[in-house]
């Protein structure tokens, strides 16, 4: 079995683990709890969005978890209705006072949503904040080709990420190739899918089966082996565990290539097309 590291290097030269924590809907007290427990489990990645309306639980979880704050890797996302230059600035520094932290490892622009055609003045915003030494890192979410396209044609900057919709039923092989090219790390949000479905698959449930793993571990162990981070979200500690327990095995080359063929023509789950899905 090949050996896999637990952590990437982006483009810019930092670091990301290859699991992170996805902490939508968890907000306050709860929030924080789950989020703690993560921590103690492995954690140390925990993907948040201005959207998400927890940015404050995620600084309040780094605080007490005990874990020293260069070791964990905090994201969060800029909104649609925030794209113009100087609302872009504002919005990370309120960022930055809602966690109370004194900068964001990874700061991404949420959606695109070309019909406002602001996310070039929105990135070129996150690559000035870079500069400042308040974001570590700066990518997009959602970002098609020709989004990516003019981003890094307007700043010489090419994204360190592109978070995207990205499950068996929707594996995205285009866009995975593109961003290896590109020197892009491509991360999966819903990487599960519907749960239910996928992890009922038979060809899942004969692989989990073979390999002595649970379904979603399978899942996520073909998420890495595709050079791609997966952030699963759960608040039960068990399965947070189980999550970060997939470098114990291997998906055999032929067992990737099953999974893949899951895809389906309409795979994605809310028809969330980021060439017309906006989202303020």
């Amino acid at each position: 079995m090949t050996t896999m590291t637990r952590s990437v290097t982006l483009n810019d030269g930092t670091t990301i683990p290859r699991v992170a924590l996805g902490t939508y809907r968890l907000n306050g007290l709860r929030g924080v709890d789950a989020m703690l427990s993560a921590v103690r489990a492995g954690y140390r990645m925990l993907d948040s969005a201005v959207n998400y309306d927890n940015e404050g639980a995620v600084g309040e979880a780094v605080r007490r978890s005990g874990v020293p704050r260069d070791e964990i890797v905090v994201t969060s996302k800029l909104p649609g209705r925030r794209h113009a230059y100087e609302e872009a600035v504002d919005t990370v520094h309120e960022s930055l006072y809602r966690t109370r932290l004194d900068h964001i490892d990874l700061y991404l622009i949420h959606w695109p949503n070309p019909s406002v055609d602001r996310f070039v003045e929105a990135y070129g915003a996150l690559v000035d904040l870079q500069r400042d030494g308040l974001i570590r890192s700066v990518g997009v979410s959602n970002f098609l080709p020709e989004h990516l396209t003019r981003v890094i044609e307007a700043t010489g900057v090419t994204p360190a990420v592109n978070q995207i919709e990205l499950h068996p039923y929707f594996p995205q092989a285009e866009a995975v190739a593109l961003h290896e090219r590109l020197g892009i790390r491509t991360e999966a949000w819903s990487p599960i899918g519907r749960a239910g479905a996928v992890l009922n698959e038979p060809v899942v449930r004969r692989i989990a089966e073979e390999h002595q793993v649970s379904p979603v571990q399978v899942i996520l162990r073909w998420h890495l082996q595709r050079g791609v981070v997966p952030l699963p979200r759960s608040t039960n500690p068990h399965r947070q565990r189980e999550n970060l327990d997939v470098f114990s095995f291997a998906l055999e080359p032929d067992e990737i290539v099953r999974i893949t063929a899951l895809a389906r023509v309409h795979g994605r789950l809310n028809d969330a097309d980021p060439a017309t899905h906006e989202e303020m």
